[in-house]
């Protein structure tokens, strides 16, 4: 069965220096893991300089078919961070955007957020966005009004797992992506019973950063039928990433 990992990295980091610059390590977690494409984006962009590392990882991909990227946006310069998004969205091989919340420093709620999510609005580009507090929750209402974004809820809430299942049962623009350093037994089962229908759930590892076995494992405990399997694991985010199938 084809496997889509939508959360990756690529590119080293402050506290973490096992990557190379040619994405050979991410080549190399995916092929003992049977990933066949991974969407990533750059550890620089996210850390400190969003157009700097956004322009390394294009380098990267135009020799990497198997890996995709996302461009990261810092809602503190918004204005530079548009320009940069609309110019690698053009050559093809980013199909979504990235945001952190906490490296920028601005939480879901601010006015800067606000501001880059109409952004993506306007764009109608996929968001792969980083949550790990209860203001997770805010997401249905901020989404009320900007009908052509969707975003993935990266790490599914993290701490706040429960608000998180709760904002994508009750907005149908919300998917959940599980992945973590430790899991929490019943996340997925939770998440199913509160609503969240399984073509909004997707696959991510957080690799480089984590070890792909970790998500795998959660995917193994969710007990899915392979009907199920086939749309988490790649039909879902081929579907909203555009992608073609693997392989």
């Amino acid at each position: 069965m084809p496997v889509i990992d939508v959360h990756g990295h690529w590119g080293t980091w402050p506290y973490h220096r096992d990557a190379q610059a040619s994405g050979a390590t991410n080549l190399r977690l995916m092929d003992r893991y049977g990933i066949d494409v991974q969407i990533v984006s750059a550890a620089e962009a996210v850390t400190y300089d969003a157009v700097a590392g956004n322009a390394a990882l294009a380098r990267v991909l135009a020799a990497q078919p198997r890996l995709y990227g996302y461009a990261v946006v810092n809602p503190n310069r918004i204005e530079d961070s548009a320009a940069d998004l609309r110019r690698h969205l053009a050559a093809g091989r980013f199909v979504g955007a990235k945001i952190h919340t906490h490296y920028p420093g601005r939480a879901i709620g601010s006015p800067q957020m606000r501001e880059a999510f109409a952004l993506l609005d306007d764009l109608a580009v996929p968001l792969l966005l980083h949550t790990w507090d209860p203001d997770v929750a805010l997401l249905p209402g901020l989404l009320a009004d900007l009908p052509r974004l969707r975003v993935v809820v990266g790490h599914a809430g993290g701490d706040a797992w429960r608000e998180a299942a709760h904002a994508a049962a009750e907005c149908d623009r919300l998917y959940l992506e599980h992945c973590r350093t430790a899991t929490d037994a019943g996340r997925i089962p939770y998440a199913r019973e509160a609503g969240v229908p399984v073509e909004r759930l997707l696959f991510g590892t957080d690799s480089t950063l984590v070890d792909p076995s970790v998500s795998l494992g959660v995917i193994r405990d969710a007990d899915f039928t392979r009907a199920e399997l086939d749309r988490v694991l790649w039909r879902n985010a081929a579907e909203l990433f555009g992608l073609p199938r693997p392989g």
